[in-house]
Formats: structure tokens, C-alpha cells, sequence
């Protein structure tokens, strides 16, 4: 479907234009055709934190600060409403890395945890229970 037809959706243009280009990952050529339909108020605050938050998983990462400041820059009366959604979808992502990382500093503190009590020579699985790892875990560190 050509991009001049879906512009003419209205409040579903928005969406539809970002599915059908998410795939080419540098999103900054839709720039001028996003910018046009925020400006006719085809989208609301659900569906811009929604396309942002798309953009983000789904586009070219790298890019993204570069393109919401190009957005910004086009649309100046959303530009505050921008920047929010930018700084919510940021957080929720550093939130989520500091979870992964907890997950993963707590996987190899286990795994230390049983390296020494099976060099102590504890039963292997006992060693299992106390630490709550699996066979597998215990497979791939090779103990």
C-alpha cells in the first residue's frame, strides 16, 4: 500500500506507516510524514508512547535520540510530550537492564557457591538443592 494511502487512515496512519517501514531500521526518512500526522492530531499520548516504544525495539536503536530530536524539532508543541515519552521508555529500559544484571550477578554467585562446596566435596545434589542450580547450569560452567 502506498504511504501517500495510508496518510489518508487518519488516527491509524500512524501505526500502519510504522509497521510497514520498521523493518528498513533507519527510520529517519518518515521523519517529515510522522511529523505531519502528529501535527494534525491523528494520534494520541497511548499511540505515540506505543510507536516510540516500537521504534525502540523494533528500529534502528542507535538512531533513536537523533530521530526523537528531529521529531522534537518539527513539531515544537509536542516537543515536551516527546521528550516524556523519551525519558519513560529510557528508564523502563535501564530498569530492565539492572534487572538483568541482578539475575546474572545472582547466577554467578551461585555457581561460585557451588564450585566450592563441590570441591569440598559435598554431595552433587545437595550442592543442586543449596544453590538452586540445574544439572544444566552446573553443565555448561563444567563443574
Amino acid at each position: 500500500m502506498p504511504d501517500d494511502e495510508i496518510m489518508a487512515h487518519r488516527r491509524m496512519a500512524l501505526l500502519e506507516l510504522m509497521q510497514k517501514h520498521i523493518r528498513q531500521r533507519d527510520l529517519m526518512s518518515l521523519v517529515e510524514q510522522l511529523a505531519a500526522l502528529l501535527l494534525t492530531g491523528c494520534a494520541n499520548d497511548t499511540q505515540l508512547q506505543v510507536m516510540f516504544n516500537y521504534i525502540l525495539r523494533s528500529g534502528d536503536e542507535s538512531r533513536f535520540n537523533e530521530f526523537m530530536q528531529e521529531m522534537a524539532q518539527r513539531i515544537p508543541q509536542h516537543k515536551e510530550k516527546l521528550m516524556t515519552i523519551a525519558e519513560r521508555l529510557r528508564l523502563e529500559g535501564l530498569q530492565e537492564g539492572l534487572q538483568k544484571g541482578l539475575q546474572q550477578g545472582k547466577q554467578e554467585s551461585a555457581l561460585r557457591i557451588a564450585q566450592t562446596m563441590l570441591e569440598q566435596g559435598i554431595d552433587r545434589e545437595m550442592v543442586l538443592l543449596v544453590t538452586g542450580l540445574t544439572e544444566q547450569d552446573l553443565a555448561v560452567k563444567k563443574l
